[in-house]
């Protein structure tokens, strides 16, 4: 089976930045993960939530429910700190990531461009950086090698791909998109994509926002081939699977 991994740093971003390709290849039978670098607990909404503790038992319970409308098959959500990325050890970070890939073992993996997506958030970016360190690393047997044990393989991910648009924010920092070099059709799932976001109830004041963003977006969700195993010529694609290799 085909798997596809998406990496991201809030609970909601499954939703708002890759929810439509996630339920197209669910439908095409590929197994899909979300990893979650923070359960959101820093969040300027709060949902009713008294504390910090209170706001990320409540997000986690919203991405599970958001993940079930996606019909991923593998939702996670790590325990970093919202807002902190930035301020986290790098080498560990990854080092969780590239044991999420070794035992999912992903064929492609999606996450943020380093600028931060079209919101520029900080969190975004990080966790750009991280995947990217992960992508690379979880295929080498000289990173990481303790957790090479139990069945724990490298795993080489043949293509890793940020997620990207075509428009920015006027409300938001001033930031560079990576050009699309994939346009995803994702039309049939635009509404379910919204239901799932909808399932952060916490997030509610964010919603018609967030549909105007999907309104600008269309019909496609596009993204940037950032790296691909083995090297090959950049083309414009239709299929985020294209010339991927079973196996």
């Amino acid at each position: 089976m085909l798997r596809m991994m998406c990496i991201t740093a809030h609970p909601d971003d499954e939703a708002g930045g890759f929810g439509g390709s996630l339920l197209l290849y669910r439908d095409r039978g590929v197994e899909t993960s979300v990893v979650c670098l923070t359960p959101g607990q820093a969040a300027s909404n709060r949902g009713g939530a008294r504390s910090d503790h209170e706001l990320a038992a409540m997000r986690r319970k919203e991405f599970t429910a958001a993940c079930e409308i996606l019909r991923v098959s593998r939702g996670i959500v790590l325990d970093y700190p919202d807002g902190q990325l930035h301020r986290q050890d790098m080498y560990k970070l990854v080092h969780d990531l590239a044991l999420q890939i070794r035992e999912f073992r992903p064929h492609i993996v999606l996450t943020f461009g380093p600028e931060g997506g079209v919101t520029g958030h900080m969190d975004h970016s990080m966790t750009s950086v991280f995947t990217t360190l992960a992508y690379h690393w979880a295929g080498r047997n000289n990173r990481y090698p303790d957790q090479l044990k139990d069945g724990i393989q490298p795993h080489r991910v043949q293509k890793l791909y940020y997620g990207t648009t075509n428009f920015t924010l006027p409300d938001r920092p001033v930031i560079s998109l990576s050009p699309a070099t994939a346009n995803i059709d994702v039309g049939k799932y635009v509404e379910t994509k919204i239901r799932a976001f909808r399932a952060h109830t916490s997030q509610a004041p964010l919603f018609p926002l967030f549909e105007q963003h999907i309104a600008r977006r269309g019909k496609q969700e596009l993204f940037h081939l950032a790296a691909v195993d083995p090297p090959t010529n950049i083309i414009q694609e239709n299929d985020l699977f294209a010339e991927v290799q079973e196996g």
